[in-house]
């Protein structure tokens, strides 16, 4: 018998937002979520296009079918800027032959020119992904540096303070029990005395006197 906890989900492939919908807020509380679909190990299809594991994220224009307006190896900031203005040149080429020639073949080719300028701005931009995912990494772990630092230095700040406050406690218990030293308890007055009237023995050592020399002795 199957746990009422847990839902049943066909092998079979499901609707992207079938698929989704199983993700509730109380499903994934209660675990009760499918497990997630087995990555592809050959070829698949996305949006429209074919694409196989073992090519690049970023594929070549020469395997996707366009013909290459830059070389291999260039300045794409540059190359970027010499396509933007391609473009507009060949924008504004388009609006000339639509006013004038609306029924010229040269529209669709100015159409195909652009299609083919967009594909190599985007392909460019698309070439600057891994560099931003570095550098958006590399923010990322600033960011945890930084707050591990400020995080070290308040808790530097608190251990000091406990320092002091320890520092200070002993520093007053020491002159608490130097001052309880100096003191003379009445008892052994009263013994003295005691000793002074009924005893004469002159050569027993006087309590009071042992108590003055051990004082003595432990100051030094």
């Amino acid at each position: 018998m199957a746990n009422s906890d847990t839902i049943q989900v066909s092998s079979l492939p499901l609707p992207p937002a079938q698929y989704i919908n199983l993700y509730s807020d109380e499903n994934v509380r209660k675990n009760r979520i499918p497990k997630p679909p087995p990555a592809p190990t050959s070829d698949y299809s996305m949006f429209g296009s074919s694409f196989n594991n073992d090519d690049n994220i970023i594929r070549p224009l020469e395997s996707q079918g366009f013909k290459r307006l830059y070389p291999q190896h260039c300045d794409r900031r540059k190359e970027l800027k010499k396509l933007n203005h391609s473009l507009l040149v060949n924008f504004l080429d388009l609006i000339d032959l639509l006013v004038n020639y609306p029924d010229s073949p040269r529209r669709s080719e100015k159409i195909d020119d652009l299609t083919l300028l967009f594909v190599h701005i985007h392909h460019l931009l698309n070439e600057f992904r891994p560099h931003q995912a570095r550098e958006t990494l590399r923010v990322m772990l600033e960011m945890q540096k930084r707050q591990r630092l400020e995080t070290a230095q308040r808790f530097q700040k608190h251990l000091e303070k406990v320092r002091d406050l320890v520092k200070t406690a002993f520093s007053s218990l020491t002159d608490q029990t130097d001052s309880d030293k100096l003191m003379i308890p009445v008892e052994l007055m009263d013994l003295n005395i005691d000793n002074d009237v009924n005893s004469g023995k002159s050569e027993s050592c006087n309590p009071l006197d042992r108590l003055m020399c051990e004082i003595i002795d432990n100051s030094m």
